[in-house]
């Protein structure tokens, strides 16, 4: 079983900064990819960045020049630093990861998601 755990959200001014964390646990062979999502009030579940296990990057247009995603390996952790936020950043957002599994002496893949963590930018 593999699990995503995020951290960091919270509530902040305009302008402000917050970094999510999502951590990997279980038995992992391997993260493919991660990607951070976000589902604001009334909305669909957008993506806002991802990262691949080439260290290729990808952002949703509304999130370039302000958010970071990056990861620990050691770790299997995955951030996401949010700097400038605006009151439209306001959403829950969530992890996923397309992770192997290790299962004995092989692996199959899975695909996971986070419980979520609330950001929230007054104005």
């Amino acid at each position: 079983q593999v699990q995503l755990v995020e951290s960091g959200g919270g509530l902040v001014q305009a302008g402000g900064s917050l970094r999510l964390s999502c951590a990997a646990s279980g038995n992992i062979f391997s993260i493919d990819a991660t990607g951070w999502y976000r589902q604001a009030l009334g909305k669909q579940r957008e993506l806002v960045a991802s990262i691949f296990d080439s260290g290729t990057t990808h952002y949703g247009d509304s999130v370039k020049g302000r958010f970071t995603i990056s990861r620990d390996n050691a770790k299997n952790t995955v951030y996401l630093q949010m700097n400038s936020l605006k009151p439209e950043d306001t959403a829950v957002y969530y992890c996923n990861a397309a992770i192997k599994v290790a299962h004995g002496s092989s692996w199959y893949r899975d695909n996971k998601w986070g419980q979520g963590t609330q950001v929230t930018v007054s104005s």
